[in-house]
């Protein structure tokens, strides 16, 4: 019996997990490829995260060792979205009840921005979607319930639905649903990325 298996990754909550596992933590993704395909082969991987533009170079050099082929990388299908910077000045107050200007303390003409991921999680869903026929189990690296309606619809299609996150940030909702978790937090060690530069960024 075949079972056919995608990998959709959040490179932000990946990263995220990471910074709160350890501070000086850092996956290598072809011994996480390696250790899922212990009990059997990937059908296709993907990483998807938001990107600056101009992107750095070394980002530029991490994205193509991704999607290189073994022995030398993961061979992870890339999806780059780009990162958003928003102006702000102003802030919602719970207590009361209204906005709120917001100011640098350093000086009251400071631009204030903040960056947004934007297409990730639709991305995310429409991989989960579009390639429903072609999976048996769809393995998740993200903690965001608003990925929950997809979720609910591949499992009702009879779709097995496994999690490959951290400990810290997976909401309960996507927690329930799984018929399996791989906590990386409980074999980190084996994954970790050692201090040799990837190949080609340097």
């Amino acid at each position: 019996m075949t079972n056919r298996r995608l990998w959709l990754i959040d490179a932000g909550y990946m990263y995220r997990g990471q910074s709160y596992y350890s501070r000086d933590y850092s996956i290598d993704y072809v011994k996480l490829r390696n250790k899922l395909e212990v009990e059997g082969p990937l059908w296709r991987a993907y990483y998807l995260n938001s990107v600056p533009n101009p992107t750095p170079d070394s980002q530029i050099a991490f994205y193509n060792w991704m999607r290189s082929a073994p022995p030398q990388g993961p061979k992870i299908i890339t999806k780059l979205y780009e990162l958003r910077t928003s102006e702000i000045n102003e802030l919602y107050c719970e207590q009361c009840r209204r906005k709120v200007a917001i100011t640098c303390p350093n000086d009251r003409t400071h631009r204030l921005s903040r960056e947004q991921q934007k297409g990730v999680d639709v991305g995310l869903a429409t991989l989960a979607l579009i390639h429903i026929e072609n999976y048996d189990t769809l393995i998740l690296s993200s903690g965001d319930s608003d990925l929950l309606d997809a979720i609910e619809f591949i499992t009702e299609k009879n779709k097995r639905f496994e999690l490959l996150v951290f400990k810290n940030g997976v909401s309960t909702d996507l927690q329930c649903r799984a018929d399996r978790i791989y906590w990386i937090d409980e074999f980190a060690p084996e994954v970790a990325r050692d201090n040799r530069p990837l190949p080609g960024s340097n």
